[in-house]
């Protein structure tokens, strides 16, 4: 699937080209991912005599996916995963019920609020999902490649994520 990961990748770079776009998007997908996931912490199933959480069993699809879509990047994604889980399930052990309402309603809130911002000021252009709907599952791919990028690994994938000459006619 490494053709089809690359492909979809560069469909998805033309929609994030501005640096400040991209940053809100790192943000914004934290907040998302761990406000997404913290009430699901809370539900636990008992499988093969291990206690699991309905945020695990319900990631692991997605999981896989990114895995399939390219192994690398994929680990760092599942690293990235078992740390926000862990947040996750930190602040719902951690806090009363309307608490974590209350952290749910402010992490989705100011998630969605950093990828509006940043299409839309910085990129100036709308969010990939509205025209490819597919792309919301792209997201943290796209960030994980740049961070592996920006630590000098996956040189593939530089090439795809490289930024666009303030000359070239595609720029804005």
């Amino acid at each position: 699937m490494a053709g089809y990961f690359q492909r979809q990748l560069a469909d998805y770079v033309e929609y994030h080209r501005d640096p400040w776009n991209c940053a809100m998007h790192v943000v914004g997908i934290l907040l998302l991912f761990t406000g997404a996931t913290l009430p699901l912490t809370l539900v636990h199933f008992s499988m093969l005599g291990v206690e699991v959480s309905l945020a695990v069993i319900l990631a692991l699809p997605v999981l896989v996916y990114w895995l399939m879509l390219d192994a690398g990047v994929g680990l760092g994604i599942l690293v990235s995963m078992i740390v926000l889980l862990s947040v996750a399930t930190a602040i719902g052990n951690q806090v009363s019920t309307a608490m974590m309402w209350s952290i749910f309603a402010a992490l989705i809130g100011f998630g969605v609020a950093a990828q509006i911002v940043g299409h839309r000021v910085f990129e100036e252009r709308q969010p990939s999902m509205v025209d490819h709907p597919t792309h919301f599952l792209l997201g943290p791919m796209f960030v994980m490649a740049k961070l592996f990028i920006a630590l000098g690994f996956r040189r593939d994938l530089a090439a795809i994520l490289a930024p666009v000459p303030t000359n070239s006619l595609s720029a804005r």
